[in-house]
């Protein structure tokens, strides 16, 4: 399978991955698959098939979620990408032929990008790997704060806030970070001196947009 009209942004959280598809779909005409849009299919999912998409979904004790080791958290998390990777290349099957640009805030991997799309159609977003721990309770989104006062609500908060934020840590480490840097797809990095439309200037640029 090989996709023509499709734009794939991937890289780290805090990059600007999500406003720049927002942007472009609504710039070029195009449709948006914005941040975690396979979630569309998640209540159907098969827990078998996709465990650790259906971990959430499925969860009874939200405790359990937040006191995992780093060692759960970053096995969860790499299994959740494998299994969005297959959501995705689903629903890209039926929209890719619309007509339309589709622009995607992406899930699928590297390898998989390099075989189903030309390298211009593939561009990677990063901020620097603290970024991503260091804000992350910053966002109002009622999930993350959902997370924090349940880390507050542990009998040893310190603790427990710590242990989650060596969670992100590990998957936000500078090692993942350089494996997309030296991907050999087009890099964009997070300048916090740019305007998102400065930005989109420069991702267009990168998709051959301009």
């Amino acid at each position: 399978m090989r996709f023509e009209n499709v734009y794939f942004i991937t890289g780290t959280a805090y990059a600007g991955k999500s406003t720049m598809v927002k942007m472009l779909a609504e710039k070029h005409g195009g449709i948006e698959c914005g941040e975690n849009y396979h979630d569309a299919l998640l209540p159907k999912l098969d827990k078998a098939e996709f465990p650790c998409l259906t971990y959430t979904r499925d969860l009874v004790e939200w405790r359990d979620f937040v006191v995992r080791t780093p060692d759960e958290y970053e096995r969860w998390v790499d299994g959740v990408s494998k299994e969005c990777e297959i959501l995705e290349l689903r629903i890209l099957e039926g929209i890719a032929d619309k007509g339309r640009p589709v622009f995607v805030d992406t899930n699928i991997s590297l390898e998989t990008l390099g075989r189903i799309t030309d390298r211009q159609h593939v561009l990677i977003m990063l901020a620097e790997p603290c970024i991503s721990v260091s804000r992350f309770f910053d966002r109002p989104d009622r999930e993350k704060q959902f997370l924090y006062q349940l880390l507050m609500a542990e009998k040893d908060p310190e603790k427990a806030l710590e242990n989650f934020r060596q969670c992100l840590m590990r998957i936000n480490s500078p090692e993942r970070n350089e494996r997309f840097a030296n991907s050999g797809f087009t890099v964009i990095r997070r300048d916090e001196s740019r305007t998102p439309a400065e930005t989109l200037e420069l991702v267009e640029r990168a998709l051959g947009l301009g």
